[in-house]
């Protein structure tokens, strides 16, 4: 108490990672305590749903993302799962020539890249992020096609992102100039 910064009120609030890490946690502890009273955790529709996609996400046959605005043009990075393999193929603009496109290293095997996405929890972003009140900037989409027969999964967003969306910018080697990444 006799501290001079004593009567400084800091407000430290965690990250919305940690926030959501904790809210996990405090899920398995409850769904354990239900079964150890007999009962049975019953999932919502929305946990089906990425309980659907985690399971699926060794499937991955192909993810395509595309980021961007129209003055600038658009970015789009395909990448391809075969055997241990991960190829991406970038292609700079989507205004470039239909053959304009490079083969870029990816520094992960299949089961590294897949790791990491999967702690990514894409199954629990929204279909779309928006906001409303930016009318130009940039625009990105990213598709998820399975071999398994799970319906393919679309998320869009224009000058709104997911809290984490800077990681799957890392992961797929592109350099993020979103402000903070978060919705």
């Amino acid at each position: 108490m006799e501290s001079p910064g004593y009567n400084q009120i800091i407000h430290y609030y965690p990250s919305y990672e940690t926030q959501l890490w904790c809210n996990r946690l405090y899920l398995e502890k409850a769904k354990q305590a239900l079964a150890d009273m007999g009962e049975k955790y019953k999932p919502s529709k929305q946990e089906q749903k990425v309980e659907a996609f985690d399971a699926s996400v060794r499937f991955i046959e192909k993810i395509v993302f595309s980021i961007g605005g129209y003055f600038g043009g658009y970015e789009e990075r395909t990448l391809a799962f075969q055997g241990d393999n991960v190829s991406m193929t970038v292609r700079p603009s989507l205004y470039a020539l239909e053959d304009h496109f490079e083969v870029v290293n990816v520094p992960h095997s299949k089961n590294e890249f897949l790791d990491t996405l999967t702690s990514l929890h894409i199954g629990e972003w929204k279909a779309s992020y928006d906001n409303p009140y930016v009318s130009d900037g940039t625009q990105w989409k990213l598709e998820i096609y399975f071999s398994n027969g799970h319906k393919k999964v679309k998320k869009v967003g224009s000058n709104a992102y997911p809290y984490n969306f800077n990681a799957l910018c890392d992961l797929i080697g592109i350099q993020d100039d979103t402000e903070g990444g978060e919705e």
